[in-house]
C-alpha cells in the first residue's frame, strides 16, 4: 500500500468505529458493548480516541424504544408519576389523535382564535409561526394584548400568552354547535367538534404531562462532572410555591438529569476520576437502572418535589488516564468489571505502508471535520509521518513505531492549513507542515530551548540575569 497522492482521495468510513486508528482490540470490545448492551472503561493517555470509540457505541446502537414523561398527580402535587410509553404506543396515539377533527389553513379559521393561537399579529393582521414571539412583519409582541403597566408582571408568571386550544362556536345549517381550534402542522389548524374534543381529553387521560426523556433523542449523552443536577437531574425553584393560578405546577419543574437523558443510550463520562462523590450515583444507578429524580437545593421549593423510579438503563463508557485509575470508587469498577470490559488503549502502532495509509485517513479525517482547510498533498503527510515517528521514540521509547498520541498531530495539522488558507493555498504541503513542526511545539520546549532552566525563565521575569556566577538586577 502505498501513501495517497493527497488526503481528498482518502475515503472516509461512515461508520464510527472504523474512523478509529491503531485500537484494534478496543474496538472489537465496544462492537460487543454494543451488541451485549455493556459497560466499557477506556484507559490511556489524551488523543488516543477514547471520546471517539464512546460515540461509535451509541452510533450501533439502536434507536430509542421509549419515551419518558412526568404526570401531574391531583392527590399529592409534589408527587408526579412516572409514565414510560413504548413507540408504538406513542404513533399509535399520534394517528387517533392526527385523525380527530379536521384540518384547515390559519386563514381559514375566525381572526380572534388565529390571534389566541398565536398565528396572527393582534398589531397588523399578518399571519406568521406561532412559535415566533414577535411578528416579523411589524415587531409587535404577538401575544400580548392591550397596552398595560401590569404585563410584564403577568407575562413572567403565566408565561407566553397563548392558548393551547380555543373554543367557540360557529354556525352549521342554521344551527349552532360548539368547535375547538387546535395548532397543527405548519400553518394548519385542526379544528374539532365538542364530541371529538372529548375523546381526545379521554385520551390523554385528563391528566397534564411533561415529557422529560422524549423518544427523538440523541443516544450519547457525555457528563462534563460540573455538578449534582447536571448529572442526576432537579426540580426547579419557583417563587410562587406551586400555587395553583400564579406558579408552575411541580411536574412542570422537574429537569432530567444526563442518567435519565442516556437511558437506552451512552452515557459518557470522560476523566470519571474527576467526579468523585458523585461516582456512587452513577453505581446505584447503574445496579438499580433507576434513579429519582429530587429537588437538590435546600432553599429551593424544589426541595419538596420527589419524582421515584424513573428509568436509567444506559451504557457506561468512562474514560480516565492511566495513573487515575486508583481515583475510581471500587464499588463502580467492580461494577463494570462485572458486567463489562476494562480496555488499555495503544499509544503506538507498528510502523508499517498499512499504518502509515491509515494516519493519512486519519488527517484526511480532521480535514473533512475541521472544515476550514484545504487537503494535504503527499508531501505534508510524509512530513506528518515522520513527526509521528519521532514522537513514538520519544515518548514512548519506540524505534519502529508510529504514535497514536493524535491530538499534538492534529493541533500541528490545523496550524499548517491554517498557513495555507492565509497563502490562498489550494493544499497544505511540505512546506506549511515544516512550519507548523517548528512552531507548534509546548512551552516546556520553548522555555528549554531560550533559557535553558525554568529557574532562568521564571528569574527572567522579575528582570534577575546572572552575570560571573552571581546573579544581578537589570537596570
Amino acid at each position: 500500500m502505498r501513501l495517497p497522492d493527497s488526503t481528498r482521495d482518502v475515503k472516509i468510513p461512515t461508520n464510527p468505529l472504523d474512523m478509529v486508528i491503531g485500537q484494534e482490540e478496543a474496538v472489537r470490545m465496544a462492537r460487543i458493548a454494543a451488541a451485549q448492551r455493556r459497560h466499557l472503561l477506556l484507559v490511556g493517555p489524551p488523543g488516543t480516541g477514547k471520546s471517539m470509540i464512546a460515540q461509535a457505541i451509541a452510533f450501533l446502537l439502536p434507536k430509542p424504544t421509549q419515551e419518558i414523561s412526568v404526570l401531574h398527580n391531583p392527590e399529592n402535587p409534589e408527587r408526579p408519576i412516572v409514565e414510560v410509553r413504548e413507540a408504538d404506543k406513542i404513533k399509535s396515539d399520534m394517528r387517533h389523535e392526527r385523525g380527530l377533527g379536521k384540518l384547515v389553513d390559519v386563514r381559514d379559521i375566525p381572526v380572534i382564535a388565529a390571534e389566541r393561537l398565536g398565528y396572527r399579529c393582534r398589531r397588523c393582521g399578518s399571519i406568521s409561526a406561532s412559535s415566533a414571539v414577535v411578528c416579523p412583519t411589524c415587531g409587535a409582541d404577538k401575544y400580548r394584548g392591550a397596552s398595560s403597566p401590569f404585563d410584564d408582571l403577568v407575562l413572567s408568571a403565566s408565561g407566553e400568552k397563548r392558548d393551547e386550544r380555543v373554543r367557540t362556536t360557529r354556525t352549521v345549517g342554521g344551527r349552532e354547535e360548539a368547535v375547538a381550534y387546535e395548532r397543527a402542522d405548519g400553518y394548519s389548524v385542526r379544528v374539532l367538534s365538542e364530541k371529538e374534543v372529548r375523546e381526545l381529553e379521554g385520551m390523554r387521560k385528563h391528566r397534564p404531562r411533561k415529557v422529560i426523556v422524549p423518544l427523538s433523542r440523541n443516544t450519547f449523552v457525555q457528563v462534563t462532572g460540573a455538578s449534582e443536577t447536571e448529572l442526576l437531574g432537579d426540580v426547579r425553584h419557583d417563587p410562587y410555591g406551586g400555587h395553583p393560578e400564579a406558579g408552575i405546577a411541580p411536574y412542570q419543574r422537574v429537569v432530567p438529569g444526563a442518567i435519565h437523558e442516556a437511558h437506552q443510550g451512552v452515557l459518557f463520562v470522560d476523566e470519571l476520576s474527576t467526579l468523585g462523590y458523585l461516582q456512587r450515583f452513577i453505581f446505584t444507578a447503574m445496579q438499580e437502572k433507576r434513579f429519582p429524580i429530587v429537588g437538590r437545593n435546600a432553599t429551593s421549593t424544589g426541595a419538596s418535589v420527589r419524582v421515584d423510579g424513573v428509568p436509567c438503563d444506559f451504557i457506561l463508557a468512562g474514560a480516565l488516564n492511566t495513573n487515575d485509575l486508583g481515583s475510581i470508587l471500587p464499588a463502580l469498577r467492580s461494577r463494570i468489571l462485572g458486567d463489562g470490559y476494562e480496555v488499555l488503549l495503544n499509544t503506538t502502532m507498528p510502523d508499517t505502508d498499512e499504518n502509515r495509509v491509515k494516519l493519512a485517513q486519519f488527517v484526511a479525517q480532521e480535514i473533512v471535520k475541521d472544515g476550514k482547510i484545504p487537503h494535504a498533498d503527499r508531501g505534508a503527510l510524509e512530513i506528518i509521518i515522520r513527526d509521528a515517528k519521532a514522537k513514538a521514540k520519544m515518548i514512548d521509547g519506540k524505534g519502529d513505531a508510529l504514535t497514536l498520541r493524535f491530538r499534538d498531530i492534529a493541533g500541528m495539522l490545523k496550524l499548517a492549513g491554517d498557513m495555507a488558507v492565509i497563502e490562498d493555498a489550494k493544499e497544505i504541503t511540505a512546506k506549511h507542515m515544516e512550519y507548523a513542526v517548528r512552531k507548534s511545539r509546548s512551552i516546556e520546549d520553548q522555555v528549554r530551548d531560550r533559557y535553558d532552566s525554568w529557574w532562568k525563565a521564571g528569574m527572567s521575569d522579575y528582570g534577575v540575569k546572572k552575570e560571573s556566577g552571581r546573579s544581578s538586577e537589570v537596570a
